[in-house]
């Protein structure tokens, strides 16, 4: 899983490359957005952007 600042744009440009994207871009929790690519050697990658401040780890904190 990599971090990203603009998934969309990323997307956009790996897509014209030959990437796949595999399934759809979710949004997890109004925290991340996440979605996985496969790339043109047959990897898989996943893409994460981060919405706001707060992060997975803070959510499991304030439980």
């Amino acid at each position: 899983m990599f971090r990203v600042d603009n998934i969309e744009e990323l997307l956009s440009r790996l897509l014209k490359l030959g990437a796949e994207l595999v399934g759809e871009v979710v949004n997890y929790q109004n925290i991340y957005r996440l979605c996985y690519i496969r790339g043109t050697e047959g990897f898989l990658f996943g893409l994460a952007e981060q919405l706001g401040e707060q992060t997975t780890k803070d959510v499991l904190e304030n439980s």
